[in-house]
């Protein structure tokens, strides 16, 4: 008799072990079969087939349980190979989840282990000569020697030549119809397959990767300072040498540019794969990977679980991102799972940033990365940066959005028909509306999160869970009548207050509302690099990764507003910001200029942005991490409780708090601002041993008697707010 084990599709603690079933099918670890599971379908994940030697009726005698069969093998070949099996289980033990969430994490929606979703996948008609002698017109003879000669040959594509012709061949048995799964489609490129030349300081750094016996790589290298054509050259390498290069970047918003230098670089070599393709279009992608028909991918995160067969080189490009860590268990962090794969692969990874993150820099210090610095810009030229101390522009009479300054050096740019970028981390209208009697905002009735004003749908709207509503004639606090005050101002109204002050100026705005549409990030940064806009305005999509040779000024809003969120890394993230923003302005031979309108211009990570002092901003927060007992300094585990219920909430917190102990700080209860309906208490584990804080976190769970279905655990967090 063949036994299967198999994990189930419900990602839940309670069933995180494998089940045994019949199954006297041919299938191999990794492949997704169908099961029965108490009363429901479900999917099952295969982890290991074996023979034994008992009849039914003997192996259930002894277990002690009635064995199932297996209602049926989805797949023919495992969709997970043993690497990413491996990975899987690594990720497990490393972020505290099950097993099939990290199954589940790693797959395209169309073949992920549940029966939950859109599982069909587009196929394609073809057509193909048949066995069978049959007689033939004249004309009907050209269009089978059509089909004959263009294999393989779509249904659609002889309709296209011979509409008349294709029926009669179908029903004479001339030829037959199949299908095949729809594949993604290759486009025809003008290639430019020179590399540029590197200036010395480019050529020494690649040099010194390639040279280096060691993998792991970090490569700190200033904003403009040709970066993306050492990557460029490095994956010629690889692929010279027959190997596989996945390129990471952070965002959707970064992928149309970094995707257009890879394709006039290497052609048709390419797959792409990120959260602005559909279902099917993913696993289209995802097939090119899994059947060696490309070489080279660029991705966000998700990217980093794609089955490579012979990976020669990783790069994360903007290695500092907090886009590249998963919010949802699991909470991997791309950098963790990229290591791990360039040493399976024994490849080399090179993680870049012009800010790196303050973890990655930390341990390129003490040589567990190996640090590759590149100092000067292609031009070498830097932008200058000026300040604007926006308390006494306003108490000189001068607009809250715009100051004078700013004002004046955009209209310099407009006369010599040059462009600018003016960045903003807050969309709609109105950050928010406030009741002028009782002072209390406008909250979502669905998060504990006030809702901002905007004006192009002249509505309320909650940035976290997407509730609309128009803006109440009575306070929802107080019942007032007297109306509402506005605070604050988004990328709409920034927008409204350019067009106000300069006539005819041409405007582009890049943010959440604008980018809903399929490839709406290409189509913006498209036109903005064809000339068809003045001014690029937008959230932090646009401050990092984009390279326009006409955009001579950049201008920083509300600069340091980060500063003033409750989360340890805000300094960290706010520098990163400013840095990554200026650093648009000036790329070619043009000379840049860099305006930042702040608030608190003697605050620390404004000075060393204002210096482009990336040591000295090191200096300043890693003393403030070691005073407070931060990270890097310490580990920290967030262990968040959601639910529909606060009891239930409060109950659990408390029971972590009271049951979890060790050499280690446990922080909290602390409730946390109601979500999308769900309401959410954490506690927090610090100290300087993280295994012994997972061993604490994992002895809870296996003792603890209450319902854990809401338990969200997050192995070192960067967003605790």
């Amino acid at each position: 008799m063949k036994l299967i084990d198999c994990w189930i599709e419900l990602p839940v603690k309670a069933v995180d072990n494998t089940f045994t079933y019949i199954c006297e099918e041919e299938v191999e670890r990794g492949s997704r079969v169908e099961i029965s599971f108490g009363k429901n379908k479900l999917v099952g994940f295969v982890e290991s087939v074996h023979e034994v030697a008992e009849t039914r009726e003997e192996y259930e005698k002894r277990v002690g349980y009635k064995l199932k069969e297996v209602d049926r093998v989805i797949d023919n070949y495992p969709i997970i190979n043993d690497e990413l099996h491996d990975l899987a289980m690594w990720m497990k033990e490393e972020t505290l989840s099950t097993t099939i969430s990290c199954f589940m994490a790693m797959l395209p929606s169309k073949i992920k282990p549940t029966l939950k979703g859109d599982k069909k996948v587009v196929s394609v008609k073809y057509v193909k000569l048949s066995d069978r002698s049959v007689k033939l017109t004249p004309k009907q003879l050209v269009a089978y020697e059509y089909v004959r000669n263009n294999q393989p040959l779509t249904y659609h594509d002889l309709r296209v030549k011979y509409p008349s012709m294709a029926h009669k061949l179908i029903d004479n048995e001339a030829i037959i119809t199949y299908e095949k799964e729809r594949e993604a489609a290759i486009d025809e490129l003008n290639l430019n397959n020179q590399p540029l030349s590197l200036t010395p300081y480019q050529q020494a750094a690649k040099d010194e990767i390639v040279n280096s016996n060691d993998s792991i790589f970090l490569l700190k290298g200033v904003t403009g300072s040709g970066k993306t054509e050492i990557y460029l050259q490095l994956a010629q390498k690889a692929l010279e040498e027959n190997k596989q290069v996945l390129i990471l970047v952070p965002e959707i918003s970064l992928t149309p540019q970094m995707i257009e230098r890879v394709k006039n670089r290497f052609g048709n070599n390419l797959a792409m794969y990120h959260s602005g393709l559909n279902n099917q279009e993913k696993y289209e992608q995802y097939q090119l990977i899994a059947n060696n028909k490309a070489k080279i991918v660029v991705g966000t995160r998700s990217a980093i679980f794609l089955p490579f067969n012979h990976l020669g080189l990783i790069v994360m490009d903007e290695e500092h991102d907090q886009s590249y860590k998963q919010d949802n268990q699991p909470c991997y962090h791309c950098r963790d799972v990229a290591i791990w794969r360039s040493k399976y692969h024994h490849c080399k990874l090179v993680m870049a940033s012009a800010t790196p993150s303050l973890y990655s820099y930390a341990r390129a210090i003490k040589h567990v990365y190996h640090l590759v610095k590149l100092d000067k810009r292609v031009n070498d030229s830097m932008p200058t940066i000026e300040l604007i101390n926006m308390r006494e522009a306003i108490m000189k009479g001068q607009s809250s959005i715009l100051s004078d300054d700013l004002k004046k050096k955009i209209q310099i740019r407009l006369d010599n028909h040059e462009q600018v970028i003016l960045l903003l981390n807050k969309r709609g209208y109105h950050s928010l509306l406030r009741c002028k009697d009782c002072g209390e905002p406008i909250v979502c009735p669905h998060c504990d999160i006030a809702m901002s004003y905007h004006r192009d749908i002249k509505k309320m709207k909650c940035h976290v869970c997407g509730y609309e509503m128009k803006v109440p004639y009575t306070c929802p606090t107080c019942n007032s009548r007297s109306g509402f005050t506005t605070m604050g101002f988004g990328t709409e109204k920034l927008e409204e207050e350019l067009h106000h002050s300069f006539n005819g100026v041409r405007t582009l705005r890049m943010d959440a509302d604008t980018t809903k549409l399929k490839n709406s990030h290409y189509k913006i940064l498209n036109a903005f690099a064809g000339g068809e806009a003045d001014i690029l305005l937008g959230t932090q999509m646009i401050a990092k990764g984009l390279d326009f040779d006409n955009v001579t000024l950049v201008g920083i809003l509300n600069g340091d507003d980060g500063l003033a969120r409750s989360n340890y890394l805000s300094c960290e993230t706010t520098f990163d910001l400013l840095m990554q923003a200026s650093g648009r302005s000036g790329r070619s031979d043009k000379k840049g200029e860099v305006v930042m309108q702040v608030y608190n211009p003697n605050h620390y990570v404004v000075q060393c942005a204002l210096h482009s002092d990336y040591n000295a901003f090191v200096k300043y927060e890693m003393n403030y991490r070691h005073l407070a007992s931060y990270p890097p300094y310490t580990y920290l585990i967030s262990l968040m409780v959601v639910g529909l219920r606060p009891n239930y909430v409060d109950k659990l917190a408390l029971e972590i708090k009271n049951k979890i102990h060790g050499d280690f700080l446990v922080i909290g209860v602390t409730e946390l601002p109601k979500l999308s309906d769900l309401y959410r208490s954490r506690v927090i584990l610090k100290g300087k041993n993280l295994d012994l804080m997972r061993e604490a976190v994992r002895k809870f769970m296996s003792e603890c008697e209450m319902d854990l279905s809401g338990l969200r655990i997050d192995i070192n967090p960067l967003n605790l707010n």
